[in-house]
């Protein structure tokens, strides 16, 4: 999927070139066939060959995967994501960072207050 989104538009065989490793053409072929009837990807056809899309698009696709996330390894609270986020110290959060989460709290908070 990140290889669709990165290019638009792309063949099996540039799908194959873009992933890491050496995947066989057969192996990605039937991950863009399950993640088609699933719904994920389309395609359409162009010199014989099928050339497949996104079906949703980027920002569609985050929300509903970090919504998923949450439910499931964080048991809905965002809380519970944002001290985990910050508690890694591999990530190291800047200052810089720290103060631009702040502003997007303080922006929800007005926010929620006009409602």
């Amino acid at each position: 999927m990140d290889v669709l989104h990165r290019l638009g538009r792309a063949t099996a065989g540039e799908v194959m070139t873009a992933l890491t490793g050496q995947p066989a053409y057969s192996t990605v072929r039937a991950q863009l066939r399950v993640l088609e009837e699933k719904g994920h990807i389309r395609h359409g056809e162009q010199n014989l060959r099928y050339v497949y899309s996104p079906a949703l698009s980027r920002q569609v696709v985050q929300k509903s995967v970090l919504q998923h996330l949450v439910d499931t390894f964080f048991e809905g609270s965002a809380e519970k994501v944002v001290a985990t986020l910050i508690g890694q110290e591999r990530l190291k959060v800047s200052d810089e960072e720290l103060e631009r989460i702040a502003e997007i709290i303080e922006r929800a908070r007005k926010e929620r207050r006009r409602r």
